[in-house]
């Protein structure tokens, strides 16, 4: 975010070595703004799509919380002008994702909140740090609490999956697929960039993918990519165009195709050419042909058993892209929470080695 201020990128290990994160920092020099938040003024922007309604998704959440009667707890222990601070507290280490998104929750129960940031999204945070605090209606706060928590967490918890892949996978790049949560679509794509990872496509509606299902439909995947081109063609649509390959010989396939005819195709998926082996290792050898096979002709993605065991390995290969729809299929959400008495959380976090 603009004007937010900006630490120094540290080794997560490192930084959590020292007392100072432990005890949290300092808020009080920290940019400040009202929980509106342009998109212009985010650090890292989400993902653009043609239909997708961000505010609609917030005020889903809130709406499904409050129900037909509102918040009755708040009601019956806080008093309407009760004004607090409450400081978000990370309980684990890892990638801090969803702070933007935590602005326009706020925004959305009361404009009138403030709130203050140590750290900006893609920032790493460590347990026991304090990294930022939200300030006006007490009501308001607890209301926006829940939600708010919910898309950091599971975000936060993407962006750091994300962010270890990426750095295995060097100097290929990590890409999620479309196995994401039904409605969080451009929320966990958002989490992918924040992490460092890259997007695929947003949907059915932005890149050309001709998958095993198709290829059986069409009778083979020269018939598939000649039935592409010619829709483009008629159409007169310019996309990505990929299509996924599981065997050697269907690899040979798609570039005598691309040999004989003017096509469209810009990627070939090399889908489960990485073997697992009775040792736990894996055999590269089968991804590693086909790779040599398309010699640069085509972007190259591979897919299937990919790990943080095995992602590193595949990037040696050559490969463009790796994928991995474990990024967001099985999301291990960041512990995070916003407290308003913040010595005493922390005093029951040492307590349960969660702070």
């Amino acid at each position: 975010m603009s004007g937010i201020l900006s630490f120094p990128s540290i080794v997560l290990p490192d930084w959590c070595s020292t007392s100072s994160c432990r005890r949290g920092v300092r808020m009080a020099a920290a940019h400040t703004t009202h929980a509106g938040l342009s998109l212009e003024a985010m650090a890292i922007k989400p993902p653009s799509h043609p239909t997708y309604d961000l505010n609609g998704i917030i005020k889903l959440a809130l709406a499904e919380d409050a129900g037909n009667r509102g918040d009755v707890t708040c009601m019956a222990t806080i008093p309407v002008d009760m004004e607090v601070e409450a400081c978000f507290l990370a309980k684990e280490d890892g990638i801090i994702a969803g702070i933007a998104l935590a602005e326009m929750v706020f925004q959305e129960v009361d404009p009138s909140l403030k709130v203050e940031w140590s750290r900006e999204d893609g920032d790493y945070v460590c347990k026991g740090l304090q990294f930022g605090k939200v300030y006006g209606r007490a009501h308001s706060i607890v209301v926006a609490e829940r939600i708010a928590l919910n898309f950091m967490q599971r975000m936060s918890g993407i962006a750091t999956l994300t962010k270890a892949m990426a750095d295995a996978a060097y100097p290929a790049y990590i890409l999620e697929t479309r196995k994401t949560a039904p409605g969080l679509r451009l929320v966990d794509k958002w989490a992918v960039l924040i992490g460092g990872g890259r997007n695929h496509r947003l949907g059915l509606f932005d890149m050309v993918l001709i998958k095993d299902n198709h290829i059986s439909i069409a009778g083979g995947i020269s018939n598939a990519l000649r039935s592409v081109d010619q829709y483009l063609e008629r159409e007169n649509l310019q996309m990505e165009v990929e299509v996924e390959t599981r065997m050697l010989v269907e690899v040979k396939e798609v570039l005598q195709y691309s040999s004989q005819m003017k096509t469209s195709l810009t990627r070939i998926m090399l889908d489960n050419m990485v073997i697992p082996l009775p040792n736990g290792d894996v055999d590269m050898s089968m991804l590693k042909e086909a790779v040599e096979l398309i010699n640069g002709k085509f972007e190259t993605e591979a897919s299937g058993n990919v790990t943080l065991k095995t992602v590193h390995k595949i990037g040696q290969t050559g490969v463009t892209y790796i994928s991995s729809g474990a990024l967001t299929h099985s999301v291990t959400a960041l512990d995070i929470s916003l407290k308003i008495d913040t010595e005493l959380a922390l005093e029951v976090g040492r307590r349960t080695k969660r702070a």
